[in-house]
C-alpha cells in the first residue's frame, strides 16, 4: 500500500442524505425526499432507468446541482452549501472530459497544478498513480492516442491523484465495448480493493451493479425501490420493478388468483398453495423453473434460443409470455407443449395493486 492508497483510505466517509429533494419547479419533481446513508469506504451502485433522477442525485452529492431541500453530510459535516472543490470528493465522467491538447501525465496532474502543490510532489503522485493503472508507458501521449480503455484509465487516474475520500462515477464505462467494459469491471474492482474510497456508481447497466457493487440503490421515478446487497435484491426482490429490472432473462410475473387455498392462473391451473383469498402477482425466475414429464403445469413453447451456455424457451402460459433458461446440455423437448413446474422454494408474491413483495408468503404454509 502506497502513500495514496493510505490518504485515501484515511479520508473515506459515510455519505448521509437526509430529506434530500430536487425540483426544478413546482410541476417537475425529479427526487421527492430522499433518506439514504452510504457506508465509509462502501462501493454503492446507484441503479436505474434513464430518468429516473441517479445522475442528478450524483451531481447533487458532488456539488454540481443544487438541492432543493434537505441535508447531504460528509460524515457530520454539511456539504449541500459547498461547491465542488470544498468537498474532498472527485468524480469520472462519461465522456471522459479530458483535455486534448495536454499530455496523460498534464491531464492527470492538472488539478495539482491548479491546488499549488510543488512540482516534485505532482511528479510522485502521477508516477504513482500511472503505474497502478498501467499508464506509466503511455505518460507523454495525448488523449487522441489512445484507445477507449486508457482513456477512461486516465480520467480515473486523474481523479485519485487528488487522494479523495469520495469517489464518483457518472456511467464510466458506457462508451466502451462489451469486452472493454467486462476489463473495466475487473480492473475498478481492484482498485476499490485497492484504496477504499468512499465510491458511488450510477449505472443503468444491471451487470455493473450486480458485478461491482457492496450494495445497491436502485431508484425508480426518484424513489428508493430497494437498497441492498446484489444477492438480497436477486433473490429477495422488494418489488415488481425490482424483480424485472434484476436478472437476464427477468423474473417471470404472472397474474394469480388465490382462493383461501392455492394460487390459479386466469386459465384456472394451480401453481401454488397459498393460504390467503384475493388477486396477486406471483414470480419465478427463468432459471428456476423445472421442465419434467410429469410437469403440472402446461404451457405453450413459441421459441428456442440456444445461447451455447444454456438455453432460454419463451412459452405462453395462461395468455402471459414467460422464458424458461435451462442449463447446457439439458435435454429439452421442443415440442408445441411443455409441462413444467415451479419448486414453492422459489416463487416470490407481491400485492397486485401496489406491487410490493409480500415478505415469507410461502415459509410454513
Amino acid at each position: 500500500m502506497n502513500a495514496i492508497d493510505t490518504a485515501i483510505r484515511s479520508a473515506a466517509t459515510n455519505i448521509t442524505l437526509a430529506g434530500v429533494t430536487k425540483a426544478y419547479d413546482a410541476k417537475s419533481t425529479v427526487i421527492p425526499p430522499l433518506d439514504v446513508e452510504l457506508r465509509a469506504g462502501e462501493f454503492t451502485v446507484v441503479l436505474g432507468p434513464s430518468g429516473c433522477g441517479k445522475s442528478t442525485l450524483l451531481q447533487m452529492i458532488a456539488g454540481l446541482e443544487a438541492v432543493s431541500g434537505g441535508k447531504i453530510l460528509f460524515g457530520s459535516r454539511e456539504v449541500q452549501g459547498l461547491e465542488p472543490k470544498q468537498r474532498g470528493c472527485a468524480m469520472v465522467f462519461q465522456n471522459y472530459a479530458l483535455y486534448p491538447h495536454m499530455t496523460v501525465f498534464q491531464n492527470m496532474a492538472y488539478s495539482l497544478r491548479v491546488a499549488g502543490l510543488p512540482k516534485a510532489e505532482r511528479h510522485e503522485r502521477v508516477g504513482t498513480v500511472a503505474e497502478m493503472l498501467g499508464l506509466s508507458a503511455y505518460l507523454d501521449r495525448k488523449p487522441g492516442q489512445l484507445s477507449g480503455g486508457q482513456r477512461q484509465r486516465v480520467a480515473i487516474g486523474r481523479a485519485i491523484v487528488r487522494e479523495p475520500g469520495v469517489l464518483l462515477f457518472d456511467e464510466p464505462l458506457s462508451n466502451l465495448d462489451a469486452q472493454l467494459r467486462h476489463d473495466m469491471r475487473v480492473e475498478l474492482a481492484d482498485l476499490h480493493r485497492r484504496i477504499g474510497a468512499t465510491t458511488v456508481f450510477v449505472t443503468h447497466d444491471q451487470v455493473e451493479a450486480m458485478t461491482l457493487a457492496d450494495r445497491i440503490l436502485i431508484l425508480n421515478k426518484g424513489s428508493v425501490e430497494q437498497f441492498d446487497t446484489p444477492k438480497a435484491i436477486y433473490h429477495r426482490p422488494a418489488s415488481v420493478f425490482v424483480a424485472k429490472f434484476i436478472g437476464a432473462p427477468p423474473m417471470n410475473i404472472l397474474p394469480v388468483t388465490g382462493d383461501g387455498s392455492v394460487l390459479r392462473l386466469a386459465d384456472g391451473q394451480v401453481v401454488a398453495e397459498y393460504h390467503k383469498a384475493g388477486n396477486f402477482q406471483l414470480g419465478i425466475r427463468p432459471e428456476d423453473i423445472v421442465i419434467s414429464a410429469d410437469g403440472t403445469i402446461r404451457g405453450r413453447l413459441r421459441h428456442f434460443e440456444d445461447l451455447g451456455s444454456h438455453a432460454v424457451l419463451a412459452a405462453d402460459l395462461a395468455g402471459t409470455s414467460i422464458r424458461i433458461a435451462t442449463p447446457f446440455g439439458a435435454d429439452i423437448d421442443t415440442a408445441a407443449e411443455l409441462s413444467f413446474s415451479f419448486p414453492r422454494s422459489r416463487l416470490h408474491l407481491f400485492v397486485s395493486e401496489t406491487g410490493r413483495a409480500i415478505a415469507d408468503a410461502f415459509a410454513g404454509h
